[in-house]
């Protein structure tokens, strides 16, 4: 007996099975991969992040949203749902469901113990394909540690690590200041 046999979808069909689902999937590569659930201290920076984000660019020309968007990279097929986004000027759909967007300027993502792997590396190198993406930054739900990942004009990317609640770092592409503080607010962690 070997193994399972793989499904494979196109992207159209995993459209019409995600629009009808009551969870969310991620797509890839004709694959479908049910989304897990999110921990305690994950929603609780997951709206420390997006209410400190929702505040200090409303006016302004970009908007934060949470990880009900789905995000797709024509570049490679995955359609995924960061936990916050950022778009900056003419949102881009990919149809006239107007649910599925293509240019984030800024992706965050929350850091626990099943995905962080994923958002570290292989999601990460995915993201990079996003002609758009500016900064990618990563915030630990388990300990204080934000890493925020910048784009360079030639491509490459840049890391700097923040690790104390009294630190605080620029999200350059909105300039907008985000403090550690702020983001743990209401959170047990394990502090360095």
């Amino acid at each position: 007996m070997g193994a399972p046999e793989i499904k494979y979808f196109t992207e159209k069909e995993y459209l019409e099975i995600e629009r009808s689902a009551l969870d969310k999937h991620e797509f890839y590569k004709g694959e479908i991969f049910a989304m897990s659930g999110a921990s305690i201290p994950h929603n609780i920076i997951a709206m420390n992040c997006y209410i400190d984000l929702g505040t200090k660019l409303k006016g302004k020309n970009c908007n934060p949203f949470g990880s009900d968007l789905r995000i797709h990279i024509p570049k490679n097929t995955l359609y995924t749902y960061p936990d916050i986004s950022i778009i900056c000027g003419d949102i881009e759909t990919t149809d006239d469901k107007f649910d599925t967007v293509t240019n984030p300027s800024v992706i965050i993502e929350i850091l626990s113990e099943s995905t962080k792997n994923y958002d570290k590396g292989g999601k990460f190198t995915l993201y990079r394909e996003i002609e758009s993406l500016k900064e990618y930054i990563l915030i630990d739900s388990e300990a204080v540690m934000v890493e925020k990942f910048i784009k360079n004009v030639d491509n490459s990317w840049q890391l700097t690590e923040y690790k104390k609640l009294e630190d605080f770092f620029t999200i350059d592409t909105v300039a907008i200041k985000m403090e550690l503080t702020t983001i743990y607010a209401g959170v047990k962690l394990i502090v360095d």
